[in-house]
């Protein structure tokens, strides 16, 4: 089963010795999601298990081929997940929590996607954003009762699988610390409750692991600690001071590679890494750590690998291999020629797969680009250069890439440039104050007290994705097209006011991501066919590529908002995506700052929303999903991308009228220590996740922070096809009710419904609205 086309030949002439080059992690979900689709299978219950393992076998099994074949030295196994690698590392260690029923024993596909998903009688584990990517993880849930055990045999497994295929890789571990830092205290443990202290009962496990490598003939392991680049205090930089200490005889024999990845490393925390027992390498992000250079030149362990990630594992852009030898060049002098490896930043599971498979994009656009395909190759190149063998050609190509992208006329708008320049000296603040817009908004919405809605999407079935995949290859006419679409809405629409929604959404028909739907209707961005990049588990997207400056050249939503809006007497949301989020979830232009882009589309998404005003839809939603996910994993850089986070979204709707209701969203991530920023973007209505977190979000209300706006917690996880009772989502807005003023309280799901099916749909709605009913009659009688 062929899924990688061969890499280009002119790499690899000559001696086939295989360079110091290292691959952190691969996509899992293949060239053409081909993981996604026997997931999704799977959990129908369309095809068995093996035939979801026989899938996976030989998406690893090509993987491993390829690098091989491209002449990496350093291979990972044990990257390839069903879900996600903090999941996988909770099966290994047993950590299962109670309520799914596990009674021991190697862990299946029951287990393990119950915690992943919940199932008909129990809630998922909560999930969040691993660091600040748009890539989710399953958070553990511990505590001091936890019995560990040795329960996933599953990296043992794959580094054996691997060197049957005649690959001898090497196994990546989520290291014991970060595992540790990225977990939480389980419902009903204290939330004092040090997770640290649960290393020496982890340990042991990771020691059975090593050792059963080790028997299997492994000679390098991968431990990635990739908290080492957050700001930790002492007691937590000695935990892994603590943990290394003690498997330090267990790693005797194997050369072991700690990990870092996404930012600069603190001085602190590199010399505490660069002096842990039993490590022979150190991996370093030197595309996001460029400041780890200056460590690493003044002080550097004699003797010592330094993995050094030159090649983007987190952008599509073709890296500039002319600057990155002059870095590698430089790195040799400190380290010595025969201990420095040429790596990925990160692991490429953040890119897409392979700029082959692009048959639509044009010539000058991709010969700036690079997948993951294309970054393995760059890796090898390097490694070849700096062992002396640089291929003239291949570089001499690169370099006019290089230059084609910085003197492209199609990069610039000067227009743009202009307008954006002009946004300096204001805030962008509404005149009025919230109370008074709320005041005015309800006088002509007339909405009642817990008001509901959803988030915007609806599900997206298999006849609305055909009719929208045969519009794109013209096997329909626009006119059906829109037909089509037009009768979707409608569905959609009754079916709300069949359910009695207070607010509604027209289910974004005709959108298949809400990024790349307003990306390809903007000026600045590229677009591809098969650029997917894994979100959650079978969740693949599909990230718009912004090369130039950005503008709007005509509406995008108008028309379809008013089509909805004409077919009921409820108020119509109009649905934009906010343009942190379509930043955060594109791959950028890496030529100028980020703000300056985010600018740029602050401006387009502001003629969107004074367009839709003027159609007369009067409540707006500019979804900011993403806001909380581009925070900068550094304390000390957070107010500077608060403040133009939170203005881009003010100049998206600065110019509207009091009475025009503007709601945005925002979704699994940890925003309690953002919240006075949250506030500060002055939205009328803000939703956000808060069911699967665990109603984490309450908690700054309980502490005493004052919201003045609307505000709608979810009352029920949508990445689950488990459908909550009325009785439980009552309790859920009691909970809400104790910390927040009934007047202020919106009732809605965590998230869009586009993942969901519409059989889950409706009685989880139904539901909903039921149990806001009752609340409503309850709060009337009490008064």
């Amino acid at each position: 089963m062929v899924l990688w086309m061969p890499l280009p030949p002119c790499i690899f002439s000559g001696s086939f010795t295989k360079m110091a080059s290292h691959i952190v992690g691969y996509p899992r979900m293949g060239p053409k999601r081909e993981l996604k689709f026997a997931l999704e299978s799977f959990w129908d219950k369309k095809s068995s298990a093996e035939d979801l393992q026989k899938v996976a076998a030989d998406l690893r099994s090509s993987i491993w081929k390829q690098m091989s074949d491209a002449g990496i030295k350093y291979i990972p196994s044990n990257t390839f997940s069903y879900y996600d690698q903090v999941l996988d590392t909770t099966s290994m260690l047993g950590a299962v929590p109670p309520r799914y029923g596990w009674n021991g024993g190697e862990i299946g596909f029951d287990t393990y996607f119950s915690m992943a998903r919940g199932n008909a009688s129990v809630p998922a584990m909560e999930m969040t954003k691993w660091f600040d990517t748009n890539y989710h993880f399953i958070v553990p849930e511990l505590g001091p009762d936890v019995n560990f055990s040795y329960a996933s045999h599953k990296a043992v497994d794959e580094y054996k699988e691997a060197k049957a295929l005649g690959v001898d890789t090497v196994p990546v571990l989520v290291g014991p610390v970060s595992y540790l830092l990225l977990s939480k205290p389980a419902k009903g443990v204290e939330k004092t409750f040090s997770l640290l202290s649960l290393l020496p009962k982890i340990l042991p496990i990771y020691k059975e692991v090593i050792s059963e490598l080790k028997a299997a003939g492994a000679s390098w392991i991968q431990l990635d600690e990739p908290t080492l680049v957050l700001d930790l205090d002492l007691h937590k930089l000695q935990a892994f001071t603590a943990a290394y200490a003690d498997l330090e005889s267990t790693l005797s024999g194997l050369n072991v590679l700690v990990e870092t990845y996404f930012a600069d490393l603190t001085a602190e925390a590199y010399n505490t890494l660069v002096s842990l027992n039993g490590v022979t390498a150190y991996g370093f992000d030197l595309v996001r750590g460029t400041q780890t250079i200056d460590l690493v030149k003044s002080n550097f362990p004699k003797g010592k690998y330094l993995f050094a990630g030159v090649v983007d594992g987190r952008n599509i852009w073709a890296n500039d291999l002319a600057s990155s030898l002059t870095t590698l060049k430089e790195l040799e002098a400190v380290v010595g020629k025969d201990n420095l490896v040429v790596s990925t930043s990160c692991s490429l599971l953040h890119t897409a797969v392979d700029l082959v498979n692009e048959t639509k994009l044009d010539d000058e656009i991709k010969s700036w680009l690079a997948f993951a395909a294309q970054k393995v190759v760059e890796v090898n190149a390097l490694a070849k250069a700096l062992a002396g063998q640089k291929d003239e050609a291949f570089f001499s190509a690169n370099a006019a890439a290089q230059a084609s992208r910085k003197s492209s006329p199609r990069v610039t708008n000067a227009a743009v440039q202009k307008a954006a320049d002009a946004l300096k000296g204001s805030d962008h603040r509404r005149v009025t104050n919230v109370s008074a817009r709320l005041d005015a908004q309800q006088k002509k919405l007339n909405l009642p007290i817990l008001p509901t809605t959803t988030i915007g999407s609806f599900p997206q079935t298999v006849e609305l994705r055909r009719v929208r995949r045969e519009f794109k290859a013209k096997k329909i006419s626009e006119d059906d097209y829109i037909k089509a679409i037009k009768e979707e809405i409608k569905k959609v629409v009754d079916l709300q006011e069949e359910l009695d929604i207070d607010v509604l959404v027209h289910g974004e028909p005709e959108r298949n991501d809400m990024v790349e739907y307003f990306g390809e209707q903007l000026s600045g961005f590229a677009f591809t066919v098969n650029g997917w990049v894994q979100s959650y588990g079978s969740r693949c997207v599909k990230p718009p590529i912004i090369y130039g400056d950005v503008s709007r050249p005509n509406p995008m939503t108008v028309f379809w908002s008013s089509t909805a809006q004409s077919m009921t007497a409820r108020p119509m949301k109009g649905m934009l995506t906010g343009p942190v989020t379509i930043l955060n979830w594109s791959f950028v232009r890496n030529d100028q700052p980020r703000f300056e882009t985010c600018y740029q589309i602050a401006l387009a998404i502001k003629d969107e929303v004074e367009d839709l005003e003027k159609a007369g839809i009067n409540v707006i939603q500019i979804d900011e999903a993403a806001l909380r996910e581009g925070l900068p994993l550094r304390k000390s850089e957070h107010a500077f991308y608060l403040k133009w986070a939170v203005h881009s979204f003010r100049i998206t709707n600065c110019g509207v009228q009091d009475t025009t209701q503007i709601h945005t969203h925002m979704c699994y991530s940890n925003f309690n220590d953002i919240i006075h920023s949250i506030i500060d973007m002055d939205a009328d209505v803000i939703t956000i996740e808060n069911s699967r977190s665990d109603e984490k979000l309450l908690s700054v209300f309980r502490e005493g922070v004052k919201y003045g706006a609307g505000i709608g917690p979810g009352v029920y996880d949508i990445h689950s096809p488990r459908i909550p009772s009325t009785e439980e989502i009552a309790d859920r807005i009691n909970k809400m009710l104790a910390v927040l003023e009934t007047n202020i309280l919106w009732v809605n799901p965590d998230c869009g419904l586009k993942t969901r099916k519409y059989a889950e749909v409706k009685p989880a709605l139904s539901n909903m609205v039921a149990a806001a009913k009752l609340l409503r009659t309850q709060l009337a009688s009490a008064k």
